[in-house]
């Protein structure tokens, strides 16, 4: 989802669109018209499509071509989560059809509503800039977002089976360190493995069980024009499961701009988040605290991991572009990022707070 909106399908990931229209008509109700097809852009895994019939919209989602690294991008997960979450936050779209049908599109996916907004990467979109200190309130509802999905009971949900939150934090690890095994580079200089056994090492108590999103940024919600106070959506809830929510925040401060930090601009691909007048990352994490009530004492841990966690996905991204199974030029460069969050994640880790 981007500010671009949509656009043709990229070339080689266009799916079998006969095959889509015949399943969309027979699980979703009073579907009219011709089925028109667009890409959503943004994103540099899932692929992301909108499906049209008249006036209505859908979105259908569906893995990346190619070789899926072990629990990724986990389409029944996704289903699951957004078919039950809806009825308890407005933050998770709604899911109508999931179909593990492989000779429908090649893979599993699933449809859901299309829900419209405004989605804020390296510039704030036009449709934002009339209101008063809106990077400041658009941090701040990214935060309380956040904490809102942290809030939410699984048992009152019916998702009380959606992970296993014991032991968490080291599954984790243990999860990740097997998916850099699989896309190690042949010039792989041995620091994310040491960085793996230090976080296995020091691995913090969990302070409280909640639904973690796993990919929480600010690219990955969707504003109202109208309110930058309050966080439209939530978007890919295919690694939803149960867990420390300080993974989710550890995740976001990872990828929060900060002047202050001068590492920032050379492991993003969005430096322009710098320029749109967003908290510090200082003010998000105290925020989160009052919010939470949790400590912030083992913060720097979970910091850590997820800039290793992201070198691992970025490696994957360009794997999957050397392969040939992903067409997004983008891609192409990813990889440069890896080294460099590696150093961060090892520099953080080593860091007392």
């Amino acid at each position: 989802m981007s500010n671009v909106d949509t656009a043709a399908v990229r070339p080689g990931e266009e799916l079998d669109w006969a095959a889509i229209d015949r399943y969309a008509r027979e699980h979703i109700e009073e579907l009219t018209g011709s089925l028109e097809v667009e890409q959503f852009p943004g994103g540099s895994a899932n692929l992301t499509y909108l499906l049209r019939y008249g006036a209505q919209e859908f979105v259908l989602r569906r893995p990346p071509f190619g070789v899926i690294a072990p629990g990724a991008h986990d389409m029944r997960r996704e289903y699951k989560v957004l078919s039950r979450l809806w009825k308890h936050t407005r933050l998770a779209p709604r899911a109508y059809a999931f179909c593990d049908d492989k000779s429908v599109c090649g893979a599993d996916f699933f449809i859901m509503e299309r829900r419209t907004g405004v989605v804020v990467r390296s510039e704030m979109p036009e449709e934002l800039k009339k209101h008063d200190n809106v990077g400041r309130r658009l941090g701040f509802a990214v935060v309380d977002a956040m904490a809102e999905l942290h809030s939410l009971d699984p048992v009152a949900c019916e998702l009380s089976d959606l992970g296993k939150p014991e032991g968490f934090a080291g599954r984790q690890v243990a999860g990740w360190s097997k998916r850099w095994s699989l896309v190690r580079p042949a010039n792989d200089d041995g620091l994310m493995d040491k960085i793996a056994e230090k976080l296995a090492a020091e691995v913090p108590t969990s302070q409280r069980t909640a639904f973690v999103h796993n990919d929480l940024k600010p690219d990955n919600m969707q504003f109202d024009t109208e309110d930058p106070d309050h966080a439209k959506s939530i978007f890919d809830w295919d690694m939803t499961t149960l867990g420390d929510p300080m993974i989710d925040l550890g995740t976001l401060v990872q990828y929060w701009p900060d002047s202050d930090d001068p590492d920032y601009a050379a492991m993003t691909s969005q430096p322009g988040m710098l320029e749109l007048g967003l908290p510090s990352r200082a003010e998000i994490v105290a925020r989160y605290a009052e919010m939470s009530k949790l400590s912030m004492a083992d913060l720097n841990w979970w910091v850590a991991f997820a800039y290793w966690k992201t070198c691992v996905v970025v490696t994957q991204l360009h794997t999957r572009w050397l392969r040939g199974e992903s067409k997004d030029p983008r891609m192409a460069v990813i990889g440069e990022r890896g080294p460099k969050l590696a150093a961060k994640a090892w520099k953080t880790l080593t860091t007392p707070r």
